[in-house]
């Protein structure tokens, strides 16, 4: 069978590969709403610099 040892570092491993899990897990979904809502941001800047020129353009 395992010594105290091993069944420590066995244990320290698991822990090790949950946390990276939970970090990537994390780290994916931020990433993804930051993109979503610059790309969001960008589009209404845009959008308000096209009717803000529409409006110019009827003067």
């Amino acid at each position: 069978m395992f010594e105290f040892s091993q069944y420590l570092g066995f244990l320290l491993f698991l822990s090790i590969l949950t946390l990276g899990f939970w970090l990537m897990f994390f780290l994916v979904g931020f990433v993804s709403y930051w993109v979503g809502g610059a790309s969001w941001e960008l589009y209404k800047e845009k959008r308000a610099k096209k009717k803000h020129e529409d409006q110019q353009s009827a003067l």
